[in-house]
């Protein structure tokens, strides 16, 4: 294909493109606006062997993974719900709990999410909270020398918005709104490929001069389209208008659901 041709074919189904793209980005900030808001508070731990030495370093580091899956136990997470007093299950507080261990630098993430910024807060800080006096409890009974201390390296002091992001999911909606749009039209090409639109195409086909054509139009354009329309709406302009919306639409609330 030729660049003309390219530019044909934004010019007549350019606005199929638009279209999605518009709806989608639409239906993304529609739906982020709808759905509850979602909080992250953060807090880390700070795991230190009691004495620069190598063999305790290589034991403090395997023991971060058995802290981070006791952290994220029932038992825990029932002394945490009952000292903050949440009105919640320990299914619940783990389904919106999430703990890392890196092992580079000796440290424990804390990740609670929550539709309120306190009651994440809570969730990180109590928890975190009651494993570092625990600690403190089991360290009571080792010697100073062989001790594993931990610590908060900071209280939960800013509580953000983790979800929805209004500002990426309506952009998000409209990129990929913009590429289903994209598909859409060519698919409706490949459709067309084998049909002779312009006098042009009949010239490359036949290698033979087009002298005239026949004007379109006729009683059916006169007298509006089969499905009852006015005549200046056409039948396949207004399908692939709903298709476009519906696709839009669905496309700008999937891509909240993902993000």
């Amino acid at each position: 294909m030729e660049l003309r041709d390219y530019w044909t074919i934004a010019r007549k189904r350019g606005w199929i493109i638009i279209l999605v793209a518009v709806v989608a980005a639409i239906a993304a900030l529609g739906v982020s606006l709808v759905i509850p808001k979602t909080y992250e508070a953060t807090i880390q731990l700070s795991v230190n062997p009691g004495r620069a030495d190598w063999g305790l370093s290589q034991a403090t580091k395997e023991l971060l993974r058995n802290f981070a899956l006791n952290l994220k136990s029932h038992r825990m997470t029932q002394m945490a719900i009952d000292e903050a007093q949440l009105d919640m299950t320990t299914d619940q507080f783990l389904a919106n709990l999430d703990v890392s261990d890196d092992s580079s630098n000796l440290s424990i993430t804390l990740v609670a999410e929550s539709h309120s910024q306190e009651e994440a807060r809570l969730m990180a800080q109590t928890l975190a909270d009651l494993f570092v006096r625990e600690r403190e409890a089991w360290n009571q009974d080792q010697d100073k020398s062989d001790r594993i201390e931990v610590s908060k390296v900071d209280d939960v002091r800013y509580v953000p918005l983790a979800r929805p992001n209004k500002k990426i999911n309506t952009l998000a909606g409209a990129i990929f709104g913009a590429i289903a749009g994209g598909i859409i039209v060519f698919f409706l090409e490949w459709l067309e490929s084998d049909t002779l639109r312009t006098a042009s195409d009949v010239e490359k086909a036949t290698g033979s001069t087009v002298l005239g054509a026949i004007p379109t139009g006729g009683q059916a354009k006169a007298g509006g389209s089969r499905f009852h329309l006015p005549s200046w709406i056409d039948s396949g302009v207004l399908l692939f208008f709903l298709v476009g919306l519906v696709i839009g639409a669905a496309l700008g609330a999937l891509i909240v659901a993902l993000l």
